[in-house]
């Protein structure tokens, strides 16, 4: 079975970027292959790998408008066993582009059909719009990034409202992974204050591993390393080792 993973939160700077880059490099670690999707028009997760997205002459947007198959545009790393489906941002047009079109919301499920991968990772836009509900429909699981901050909460009662409308309409076995906090800073209180609210709220849903502020992990994505080749010894990467472990337990991969 392939498992497809969603990572999304309509709001932005929660590490949403640096979640879907570095978990897919410790899973694709573990000898799995493992594709990287960047469904974002910003084209981070692209840029983050090393790859300059301004010179790729064919990207996802291609594939989902149906210029291009996946197999043009999926490119190696410098991570064994990880690729990734570049964007640009051209994709916003797929946005516009993929509104005629039938069976709209599937684009994204059509396309990884004809992937070679035992995991994806899909990096969606700050947004609940169509290329995020395309990701929805694809995928298997979603994981949320939280931000250790006082608004956490704020917004993620319509992003689980979103997955409970694809879940009805468009993708019945579409289930929550979990929600891993992000930026986090155990010298501050309220990092503290925001964990027990969102124990609260998410029970066991919610990961053990908090990913703590960390400069080394802020660093990585301008050099296009992930952190594991920018500095495997960081608190950063520490981190997204132990949610790779949890991820995979969680999946039983």
């Amino acid at each position: 079975m392939k498992h497809i993973i969603a990572i999304t939160n309509q709001k932005g700077g929660v590490g949403k970027t640096t979640t879907a880059v570095n978990l897919a490099a410790q899973l694709a670690g573990s000898d799995r292959r493992v594709v990287l999707v960047d469904m974002d028009p910003q084209g981070n997760a692209t840029s983050s790998l090393g790859i300059d997205k301004e010179r790729l002459d064919k990207t996802l947007y291609d594939v989902l408008v149906g210029a291009a198959q996946p197999v043009d545009i999926v490119l190696p790393t410098n991570v064994h066993n990880l690729f990734v489906l570049p964007a640009n941002s051209s994709l916003a047009q797929a946005e516009v582009d993929l509104v005629g079109m039938e069976r709209r919301e599937y684009k994204l499920r059509e396309v990884l059909s004809h992937v070679d991968a035992e995991l994806v990772i899909i990096d969606c836009p700050p947004a609940l719009g169509l290329l995020t509900v395309n990701a929805l429909t694809a995928a298997s699981d979603v994981l949320i990034p939280v931000q250790a901050e006082y608004f956490a909460l704020e917004g993620l009662g319509q992003l689980l409202n979103t997955v409970q409308l694809v879940k009805q309409g468009l993708n019945p076995s579409l289930e929550i992974l979990g929600v891993v906090i992000t930026m986090f800073n155990r010298r501050i209180s309220l990092s503290e204050q925001v964990k027990a609210e969102l124990t609260q709220h998410f029970g066991s849903k919610l990961f053990k591993v908090v990913v703590p502020r960390n400069v080394r992990l802020a660093e990585a994505p301008s050099y296009g390393r992930t952190i594991f080749e920018h500095d495997k010894w960081s608190k950063g990467a520490r981190a997204y080792k132990h949610l790779g472990e949890e991820v995979s337990k969680r999946l039983s991969v």
